[in-house]
């Protein structure tokens, strides 16, 4: 079972460091492919790229980790997209995406550069997980969150295809963790973004309390109450109203179709199929 690792706070993260390593020390065979600089809130984005704009790889390393390691000069999900096309090593299995530090929670789920490698994942036909830890004072525990994502991953192997798992845990050891809970997005995350201040060529933004108390079966109020949250989540979904369908001519008195309506999800159709190349030469960064 092939692990393409990434995340979006940059190679050089301890987080992913922790996670690559017990990964790989669970037996998995494990790829990491990571933005070479801090690559937060980019979601699912891809950058700019294309023919006569090529992409900067460094080969890196990660102590304990036999595998190899790449710091790529794009965000997470551009990472995910080159181990999909095989350009440094075969078709992964599985995307894991973490450790952020700090939660991923609420609608705000949307903007994570974590949780957007989850996703593009998903879109290219990959199992996926993504991962992040709450802070705990002035003390992250890297070794929590990638205990309990090594503890998910073989229900997530034997998942549906395309299946995305978002996981959030509490800031604590692991023996504090009260277990794992499935959960639904709140309404907001525990922070938000606020403007401090506009000057007349600059917004300053920053990120304060949300001050949102979240119902109980939310996934930031699964954390506070000490268990691992886990969220399936479906990107690129489309919706259908009662008065639309495909290929049905749209009509002005019919309105739109909302999932926030209450209206029908459907995943797209697309099939994907695995890509296949001339043998890419896997050595060739340096």
């Amino acid at each position: 079972m092939r692990v393409l690792i990434t995340n979006d706070d940059g190679i050089e993260s301890p987080g992913i460091h922790e996670l690559a390593r017990q990964i790989g020390g669970a037996g998995y065979e494990v790829i990491v492919i990571a933005p070479d600089h801090d690559a937060s809130g980019t979601g699912a984005s891809l950058g700019r790229m294309g023919s006569g704009n090529p992409i900067a790889v460094t080969r890196s390393s990660i102590e304990g980790l036999e595998g190899p390691a790449y710091g790529i000069e794009g965000p997470p999900a551009l990472c995910v997209l080159a181990g999909y096309l095989q350009a440094l090593g075969p078709l992964p299995d599985v995307v894991v995406s973490g450790i952020n530090a700090g939660l991923n929670t609420g609608r705000a789920a949307l903007h994570s550069g974590t949780i957007g490698a989850a996703l593009a994942g998903q879109n290219f036909g990959i199992r996926s997980l993504a991962v992040s830890i709450a802070r705990a004072e002035d003390v992250w525990f890297w070794e929590t969150a990638a205990a309990i994502a090594v503890e998910v991953l073989p229900t997530l192997t034997d998942a549906p295809e395309r299946s995305a798992l978002n996981l959030n845990v509490p800031g604590v050891p692991r023996g504090d963790v009260s277990g794992i809970r499935w959960s639904e997005l709140g309404k907001f995350g525990a922070v938000k973004s606020a403007i401090e201040k506009v000057e007349d060529d600059k917004i300053h933004f920053h990120m304060v309390d949300s001050g949102y108390e979240p119902d109980e079966l939310t996934d930031l109020a699964t954390v506070r109450a000490g268990y691992a949250s886990l969220t399936s989540i479906h990107g690129a979904a489309e919706v259908w109203g009662p008065d639309g369908e495909p290929g049905k001519m749209f009509h002005p008195d019919h309105g739109v179709h909302a999932a926030s309506a209450g209206h029908e999800l459907r995943p797209p159709k697309a099939v994907f199929e695995t890509p296949v190349f001339d043998e890419p030469e896997f050595d060739k960064p340096g």
